[in-house]
């Protein structure tokens, strides 16, 4: 809930919703019937509830906010791939989201803060600081009120006549939680976000198709092995030493990068789940032979101790304001293939909205260019 604002009914879960509904003296029924309009029906107005009672509906108007967000701008990459959004919260405050589509389905890049206070080097996120966590309605919101806009709409036709959809699609089929914001710096409220979204009585996305990205709150990665939640964990490391990891990403002052490998190492133990290393590759920074032989060297002590991992290469994104540069074709190339060698998985990342800065690291807080 956000201070001054009605109760957000989408971060109630089945039995906080079960016991709203018998506190006010509706049938137990209407539980199940409430719980999935908010959850499954991505509906934004309680109006649209048909088989809830007049009296009913309006009593939850009183009481709750169904969607806290606005979309206050939408931007379409010319070639139909991504569209990012921009969304208003309730109080005034804004965020990015991301739509894209793949080949094997479409996926959401969900924020889940109001900015960010981790100050990576690359990233546009946090240039101006964190101002709050998002709620799990507002990180819900961001998928449902997406997917309504894309799919039940017809946005996407609308906009990007002629281009086939693929597939009869009418959601998304993965959730990455690698917008703005550390997740791990919102815990409780993500954890509640990916509950609410895999329940079997609401959305019923599979955690498997649910990914979170740390760039090493090494507390959040002990946490999340005692969850029982078979999503797929990624590590933002984007260095081979703490040394130049120190330099762009503070935060590994206080993580350094033994500490996040063996954290990794009980997190695989316990969930068998293979980690996905995420490292955008900077020209003059960490893109040389020496980074991917160094790095090649970490991975493969790891996988020793029988973790499975996979890097995902990601060429840094031009972010207004920072002063990194993605190294030409064939560095990227090379420092695949020094990894390649040493029997490392790794791919890199196709390159998805940067001509409206919806790529990796170029989420902003107000949506607006400096």
């Amino acid at each position: 809930m956000v201070v001054g604002m009605k109760d957000q009914i989408r971060s109630y879960t089945y039995d906080e919703i079960r016991k709203y509904i018998e506190d006010i003296g509706e049938k137990g029924f209407r539980a199940g019937q409430l719980f999935e309009w908010v959850q499954a029906k991505r509906v934004s107005d309680f109006s649209e509830m048909t088989n809830l009672s007049v009296a009913l509906r309006n009593r939850l108007d009183e009481d709750f906010l169904l969607d806290p967000l606005q979309i206050r701008r939408v931007q379409r990459a010319s070639d139909g791939s991504t569209v990012k959004y921009l969304f208003g919260l309730s109080d005034g405050d804004a965020i990015e989201s991301v739509w894209m589509r793949y080949r094997h389905g479409d996926s959401i890049c969900v924020s889940s803060q109001a900015g960010c206070r981790m100050g990576c080097s690359f990233c546009a996120s946090t240039m101006k600081g964190l101002n709050r966590s998002l709620t799990p309605a507002e990180m819900l919101s961001q998928v449902y009120d997406i997917e309504r806009e894309i799919y039940d709409y017809g946005a996407y036709e609308e906009a990007f006549p002629g281009k086939s959809r693929d597939f009869n699609r009418d959601r998304v089929s993965s959730i990455i939680v690698m917008g703005m914001g550390e997740p791990f710096d919102n815990y409780d409220n993500v954890i509640r976000f990916i509950r609410l979204l895999v329940d079997e009585k609401g959305r019923n996305l599979s955690a498997r198709e649910v990914t979170v990205s740390t760039c090493g709150l090494t507390d959040g990665i002990y946490r999340l092995m005692d969850e029982e939640l078979p999503i797929t964990l990624a590590i933002s490391l984007h260095a081979p030493n703490d040394e130049i990891r120190s330099r762009i990403m503070p935060v590994a002052k206080a993580h350094p990068m033994d500490e996040i490998f063996e954290a990794c190492k009980e997190y695989f133990h316990k969930t068998g789940r293979r980690i996905t290393f995420e490292y955008s590759l900077m020209s003059g920074i960490n893109d040389g032979d020496a980074h991917a032989s160094e790095l090649s060297e970490k991975m493969r002590a790891l996988m020793k101790t029988g973790v499975r991992l996979h890097i995902n290469l990601i060429p840094v994104n031009a972010v207004k304001g920072r002063k990194v540069e993605r190294p030409d074709l064939r560095v990227i190339s090379r420092f695949k293939k020094i990894l390649e060698k040493n029997k490392i998985n790794a791919t890199i990342r196709r390159e998805m909205g940067s001509e409206i800065d919806a790529a990796c690291g170029q989420l902003r807080l107000s949506g607006d260019n400096p």
